[in-house]
Order: structure tokens, then C-alpha cells, then sequence
């Protein structure tokens, strides 16, 4: 680009717009559909869609990790999987403040085309906006996602039933503790960092191979207690989680220990929760180990109809605690 910074000329619609289009978006998503630069992309799936979408506004927008622009994929991608779908296309538009340096904006768009290589997702149409200094925070991003459910019937969650094995693919807590340490500039373990990254090709191997996944969904904001929180109450049964059972880093909850954080609430960008009929727990933990992101699935729960709507925490003494949905952000602009 001729200008080392993002000018409002480039939100223009005029030349200058067309040659960010050209020089930068269509050089890092690069797809035939995208390349015909239509208002509309012409689309072809067949059968029942999954379709999510999303708004980013991540601070920072460069963490250890990830970025906005791999999140916002893999945050949408994700989304439309828990479906049982094969996400097959994203929209992009991308809302930027005057200022921005270009070297950071085609970091992002260069990352936002890596991560859809990876999750095998064409971003088909988009649109970019340019706002005065100081009416954004550097930039937002909004992906929305569509893909074909292959799972029947679909992994829904007013679908968990009495008996049912709560799993979880791996340590909770990474990416919520990550955003808020590189945003203070605390010093928290090297080895911290996001655990932002597609789940798509291992969730479609899951529901391919079990016979009937129940529910699919990833802890993101308000984290796993959270999550669990929506599920049991939209099927109206209760969860009973093993605290001992549950994956987290030592040094994630040493973290959460200084900073006075409950990791159950952070948020998590590359794990997901699987709830299915107890027979099939053994099987899916053994696909979901297979895979590097699944390498440190556990079972940590089962449900019940003891207390519907709720979640119950049993301890490691055998005490009991009630999981409540968070009233508010616990941190805000974690994605």
C-alpha cells in the first residue's frame, strides 16, 4: 500500500478503497467467489445450514497466542460446527480507525487468511469501514459463518438428558487469562497464552463417528461455569461437575489464585463442551485425545435431575457449591 497508515480515504468506496480491496484483502483471501468482487456472493450447500455470527473487539488486538483476525475466524467457525455442520463460508467486515498502521492491518488480514486455510472456510464477501480517530479502538471485526449440518439430528442444547457424560477437550481458562495479562502487562508463566484455534475438523470427525453427540458447545465469554449454566437451564436438568476432574494449567490458576479470578468464569477460544449418553464417553474421549486439540479431554460431569436449571460444583471433600451464571463481564473485550 502507498500509505504507511489506513487513511479515511481507504473507506471511501472510491480508488483508494478499491486498491486496499485489491492490494490487500484479495491478495490474503484469495478464492474465486471472492475474486469476482461482487456486492453478493452466489453460494452452493445443500441441506440444513448452520449459520452464526459475530462481532470482535478483542484488547489487545496482538496477544500470545492469536490475533483479532485468527480469532474472528476461529470464533465464527466455531460457532457454526457446534451444529454438527462443516463450516464452508465467512463473511468479513472490518470497521478500522484512522490511524491504524498498515503493517498491523495486514498482520491481521495475513493471519485472518492463515486461520481460514487451516478450518478449510472461504471468506466470500466483506466490506470495510474507516471512522475518525477516536471513534473506534484500532479495529473491530464482524465475521458471520455458514456451513451444512451433517449431524442427525443436530447437537442442540435443550438436548442433554438425564445420564448424559459431560466432557470437555482440554484446560480451561487459557485465552481469559492471557487477554487480561498482556493487556495489564503483567508477568504472568511464558507458557501462558490463547488457546484460540478451529475446532471444525474435530468436532466433524466426533459427530461422524458417535452415533449421538447431544450438545456441542464452546465455554467463550463467562466460561465454562456459564455455559453450562445456559444448557442446563434451556434443558432443564442439572449438572454435576467434579472439581477434581476439571483440566486447568498450574499456571492459569495460579494466575487466577494472585489476580483473585475464578477460572470456571474465563474465557476459553479453542476448547469445547460435549455432553452425550454415558455409553459413548469412552469413544469420544479417545477421538478427541487423537487430535492435538483435544489431547487433554477429561470427563467432568454427568447430568442429573436433581436440581434442574443448575450447576453444582462437588469438591474434592465432597462438599457442594452452586454454580450461578454471572451477573455481568467478568472481563471485558476478551474476543
Amino acid at each position: 500500500m502507498s500509505s504507511d497508515k489506513v487513511l479515511l480515504d481507504y473507506g471511501s468506496g472510491g480508488r483508494a478503497s478499491q486498491r486496499l480491496i485489491s492490494e490487500l484483502f484479495v491478495k490474503y483471501f484469495a478464492n474465486p467467489e471472492l475474486e469476482r468482487l461482487n456486492d453478493a456472493a452466489a453460494l452452493k450447500l445443500n441441506g440444513t445450514i448452520s449459520m452464526s455470527t459475530d462481532s470482535f473487539t478483542v484488547d489487545p488486538i496482538f496477544f500470545p497466542g492469536g490475533d483479532i483476525g485468527s480469532l474472528a475466524v476461529h470464533g465464527t467457525v466455531n460457532d457454526v460446527a457446534m451444529l454438527g455442520a462443516i463450516p464452508r463460508y465467512l463473511t468479513c467486515a472490518y470497521i478500522i480507525e484512522e490511524g491504524l498502521p498498515m503493517d498491523d492491518l495486514e498482520r491481521i488480514v495475513k493471519s485472518m487468511g492463515e486461520a481460514c486455510k487451516e478450518a478449510g472456510v472461504n471468506i466470500v464477501t466483506g466490506d470495510t469501514k474507516v471512522v475518525p480517530k477516536g471513534m473506534v479502538d484500532k479495529i473491530f471485526i464482524n465475521t458471520t459463518g455458514v456451513g451444512e449440518i451433517i449431524a442427525d439430528p443436530a447437537p442442540s442444547g435443550d438436548r442433554a438428558a438425564v445420564g448424559d457424560a459431560v466432557l470437555v477437550s482440554g484446560t480451561i481458562g487459557d485465552h481469559g487469562l492471557t487477554i487480561l495479562g498482556t493487556r495489564e502487562g503483567l508477568s504472568l508463566e511464558s507458557n501462558v497464552q490463547s488457546d484460540s484455534a478451529a475446532l471444525n475438523h474435530l468436532l466433524v470427525k466426533l459427530v461422524q463417528e458417535i452415533p449421538d453427540v447431544h450438545v456441542l458447545r464452546d465455554p467463550t465469554r463467562g466460561g465454562l461455569a456459564t455455559t453450562l449454566n445456559e444448557i442446563t437451564v434451556s434443558s432443564n436438568v442439572c449438572c454435576e461437575l467434579e472439581e477434581s476432574n476439571i483440566p486447568i494449567k498450574a499456571e492459569v490458576a495460579g494466575g487466577c489464585s494472585f489476580l483473585g479470578l475464578d477460572p470456571l468464569y474465563l474465557a476459553n477460544e479453542g476448547k469445547f463442551l460435549c455432553i452425550l449418553p454415558q455409553e459413548y464417553a469412552e469413544q469420544a474421549l479417545e477421538i478427541m485425545r487423537a487430535d492435538e486439540l483435544g489431547r487433554d479431554a477429561c470427563q467432568v460431569g454427568t447430568i442429573t435431575d436433581a436440581n434442574p436449571g443448575k450447576v453444582i460444583l462437588v469438591t474434592p471433600l465432597g462438599g457442594r457449591r452452586l454454580l450461578n451464571m454471572l451477573e455481568g463481564e467478568q472481563l471485558p473485550r476478551i474476543c
